[in-house]
């Protein structure tokens, strides 16, 4: 299957096609997503779609009241061609162990599902389909990373976590309904995807210092159109489908990056990890802001960290670093401060790693930063876009 010209799926479509090979290897790189599709126009071609993934099988589509009205009533309407489609608008989705076994239940005569909609919904479903042994398809009615994603973002005792679960069989971006969705939502969706440089930073600052494992195939794919996305930021509140597709594009190789990395690393670093402490934190406080702003913030902020701590002539000085269990205590409980410090122990430097980075540094300094600047934008681009 390759792309047709009428494709907006670019690199995305030719890599579910099983037609991409890695530039160094020559191997083609392949991932569990049978087919993605991303076009102007899906009207008309929902069953032509789903029917060779799903067809056989007593379908069950689900939504919720708003993702019905934008797309979900079109999508039911194709399926029903190709037998037995039953319809759930669910009435208070939410993407947590609650949910999802809520959603277990209302799906159960199902053999498999179609989700439209956003984040809430496509995660939902795909944790409820993994642990029932089903499959899905989804359509996105918004631009964001996870409905090309192995795994789920479900909240357990009001900690949203990152679950492992399986991937559509089929994911289908319809441009014309996601141009339509909330611009801060698309606003979100670019900011979510614009730490491409300061999470490959910190990626290869693990693999340098510490010998973590690192691939850089997602960053090779990301090439394609990082520079067009930051270049047309401004035009995808326009209503334009071009820059839309370039950003629709980004979003899914963001997701599906984790199906042959085996992990989130290339793409969810320090700037990740802010955006999740204010979400557990911040409690009353919480300004109301979305995961996607909270990291595009935190992007701007750890890049100019990161370009200013690599432009320097000399390198800093590391000390062995002290876990402030007491303030932790005072601030979030005994018990749950003994959790995060647990959890955090084994990232703390000793007194014998800082002394070991500290030499690394001082005896090559230059060296060591070179293939870090080679790969980290100018803070300048990143505000420019």
């Amino acid at each position: 299957m390759g792309v047709t010209s009428e494709s907006y799926g670019g690199v995305v479509e030719t890599l579910a096609a099983g037609a991409w090979r890695h530039p160094r290897s020559g191997e083609i790189v392949r991932v569990p997503i049978e087919r993605i599709v991303i076009d102007r126009s899906l009207d008309g071609r929902e069953a032509d779609l789903v029917g060779p993934l799903l067809g056989g099988k007593r379908l069950m589509m689900v939504c919720d009241q708003y993702t019905r009205s934008a797309l979900g009533e079109r999508v039911g309407r194709a399926l029903r061609t190709l037998g037995t489609v039953d319809e759930l608008v669910w009435d208070n989705p939410r993407a947590s162990v609650e949910g999802v076994e809520e959603l277990r239940h209302l799906t159960r005569h199902a053999e498999a599902l179609v989700a439209v909609g956003s984040g809430t919904i496509n995660d939902s479903v795909k944790y409820a389909t993994f642990l029932d042994g089903k499959s899905y398809c989804v359509f996105p009615t918004s631009a964001m990373n996870a409905y090309s994603a192995p795994t789920a973002s479900i909240a357990e005792d009001g900690f949203k976590k990152s679950i492992s679960a399986h991937t559509a069989r089929g994911v289908f971006y319809d441009l014309e309904v996601i141009s339509g969705c909330p611009p801060r939502l698309i606003s979100a969706a670019f900011a979510d995807v614009v730490c491409r440089t300061t999470s490959q930073v910190d990626w290869l600052m693990a693999h340098k210092l510490f010998g973590r494992s690192y691939d850089d195939t997602p960053y090779l794919l990301l090439a394609y159109d990082e520079g067009r996305l930051l270049d047309d930021a401004a035009r995808l509140h326009g209503g334009e489908i071009e820059p839309l597709a370039v950003l629709t594009r980004v979003c899914a190789l963001m997701g599906i990056a984790t199906c042959f990395t085996g992990s989130t690393h290339f793409g969810s670093m320090a700037e990740h990890m802010i955006s999740h402490s204010i979400d557990m934190f911040a409690g009353e406080r919480h300004p109301g802001s979305s995961h996607g702003e909270q990291v595009g913030v935190a992007t701007l902020t750890v890049s100019a960290l990161q370009n200013r701590i690599l432009a320097a002539d000399r390198p800093p000085v590391l000390q062995a670093t002290e876990m402030p269990e007491a303030a932790l205590a005072a601030r979030f409980g005994a018990d749950r401060a003994a959790t995060m410090a647990g959890q955090s122990s084994g990232k703390l430097l000793d007194a014998a790693t800082a002394e070991r980075i500290n030499r690394l540094w001082q005896d090559d300094w230059a060296g060591f930063v070179a293939p870090l600047r080679a790969v980290m934008l100018p803070l300048q681009r990143l505000w420019r876009g």
